[in-house]
């Protein structure tokens, strides 16, 4: 989520709206006006920002929260909002919070979608909840309230929506609540819905909400793949106008989830202002021993639990980030690049000689699907810069399909300035070349000590999202006595290149280290 309120939003007069008309209909305030907690505020003010223009900032938005933090009545309350409030600009009127007017849509359709209508149940429950025949919401709205739709005077509706309905084509939605994503797959039309839904959107210029527990990886589901177009859009990746709001809390990935009061800590973060949480309860389920510990920390630290074949997990490498350490001019590194041309990535990556720290030089990811290639001149413009900035003692680099700079242009450039030859064996001895076809078992040896490194918080790296993206799509491939890394498989969108050039970085480090006879150190008091 942003931080601060946006300039002009419309978000003021939805929950002016929603305090006005909406009854809390249960839990301890029940019969008491709703009132949207200060994260909820700050979510609707988000949502319904505008530009100066009365375009939305945000064409889509995720609301990932852990179970029980009310996702699913926070998206009643916007679907009612959106039936009936006043949700599309009117005019500009700066003498108002947020400097806009709003006013109803004239013929709204809000669809309540999911993959089956059980799964609407908890979110639909709540819109009949807070509009009760003979309410005032009701009466003053002309609703005609029933199980699974909602009718307003004349040509309003809102009803509910799922992957089995023919409806879903072609209907002109105004809104659609995408309700738990996570269980949204390929194998029972999540995927086909979701697809359907946002043509159909596209063509109005409407948006959707998604409501989410944190997903089981590698399930391909629509939650995992919003996840991953907000990451993309966060690193500049997305070429679109709009954009995602993203809404989530998650655990600290040093949380301990036997330990008291690194749960409690979690789970104080997680639920926020969710005053209605009993997080007692929570912490005696987590250590039920019928609970599965994956299930909890995707369910309450919102955590995606890791794939089986993981070679490490989000938070393992989380725990490791120390964005705020720099690496000078002038000092001594050591880097390793893996390049590709177009379907794969482009990576380099250095680490810091005197105490192991790792950090991003640059990763290059082109959209092949569009025929885009990898900018070589780019890729050389910041291989230029690290020798001009550090002291590269030590450059390898993986040979296939950048022969020419890796054999002859940066040998000739840079090679007398290398302390360590890549390849002293090779004919003829390359100082740069490290032909990873070559040494696979040299890798998977490295691959292992860095997982223990990893494992026991050994070394420390720059925080870079591109790099965490790597090293967490990165799988464990057994490789003779060892265990190496891989791709999910050969199709798979997730990159490992720049996981790779992790790995290698630190591998070159400990070369040239033991090469010079010089001590490891690590952070900290730690040695290695």
């Amino acid at each position: 989520m942003p931080d601060g309120v946006p300039e002009l939003t419309l978000g003021y007069g939805v929950a002016r709206w929603a305090m006005t008309w909406l009854v809390q209909p249960n839990g301890d305030r029940a019969g008491d006006g709703w009132e949207p907690t200060e994260s909820q505020l700050h979510f609707l003010v988000w949502w319904y920002a505008i530009d100066d223009s009365g375009r939305w900032l945000f064409n889509h938005g995720v609301r990932r929260l852990p179970k029980g933090a009310g996702k699913s009545p926070f998206a009643a309350v916007v679907a009612l909002a959106e039936l009936c409030g006043p949700v599309r600009l009117s005019d500009f009127d700066r003498s108002l919070p947020g400097g806009c007017k709003g006013k109803p849509v004239d013929m709204p359709l809000v669809q309540i979608a999911a993959t089956a209508e059980s799964q609407t149940s908890n979110t639909m429950r709540m819109v009949r909840a807070f509009c009760p025949k003979g309410s005032r919401l009701v009466a003053h709205h002309g609703l005609d309230p029933g199980k699974t739709q909602i009718y307003r005077m004349p040509e309003g509706e809102l009803r509910v929506i799922t992957s089995s309905a023919t409806a879903a084509e072609g209907a002109e939605a105004s809104f659609v609540v995408a309700d738990e994503t996570e269980l949204w797959k390929p194998s029972n039309g999540g995927v086909e819905l979701s697809d359907t839904l946002s043509d159909n959107l596209a063509k109005s210029g409407s948006r959707m909400l998604e409501t989410s527990n944190a997903w089981i990886p590698g399930m391909s589901s629509v939650s995992e793949s919003s996840w991953d177009a907000w990451v993309a859009q966060e690193e500049g990746r997305y070429r679109g106008e709009t954009s995602i709001l993203y809404d989530a809390r998650i655990a600290p990935p040093d949380t301990d989830m036997s330990d008291e009061t690194s749960l409690t800590v979690a789970l104080d973060h997680v639920y926020g202002d969710c005053w209605w949480v009993d997080k007692r309860a929570i912490m005696e389920r987590i250590w039920s021993p019928r609970s599965k510990p994956d299930d909890s920390k995707r369910k309450y630290l919102n955590w995606p639990t890791t794939a089986r074949d993981a070679w490490v997990s989000a938070e393992e490498w989380a725990v490791l980030a120390r964005p705020d350490i720099e690496v000078s001019h002038g000092e001594e590194i050591v880097m390793f690049f893996d390049g590709s041309k177009s379907r794969d990535a482009t990576a380099l990556v250095g680490c810091r000689v005197s105490d192991g720290h790792v950090f991003t030089l640059g990763v290059w990811e082109p959209n092949w699907h569009d025929g885009e290639t990898v900018d070589y001149a780019d890729v050389d413009r910041v291989v230029t810069r690290a020798f001009k900035d550090y002291k590269v003692s030590a450059f390898f680099a993986d040979v296939k399909e950048w022969e020419s700079f890796v054999l002859v242009d940066w040998p000739n450039r840079w090679g007398d300035k290398l302390r360590l030859v890549a390849s002293p064996h090779a004919r003829p001895p390359q100082q740069i070349g490290w032909d990873m076809r070559v040494h696979v078992y040299d890798f998977a040896q490295s691959a292992e000590i860095v997982h223990s490194e990893i494992v026991d918080a050994q070394f420390t790296h720059d925080g870079n999202a591109a790099l965490a993206r790597h090293v967490v799509a990165a799988r464990r491939r057994p490789y003779k006595d060892l265990v190496s890394i891989g791709k999910e498989s050969a199709q798979a969108s997730g990159k490992i290149d720049a996981a790779i050039c992790m790995v290698g970085a630190r591998m070159v480090r400990r070369l040239l280290l033991a090469s010079t006879g010089r001590k490891r150190r690590g952070p900290g008091r730690l040695w290695l």
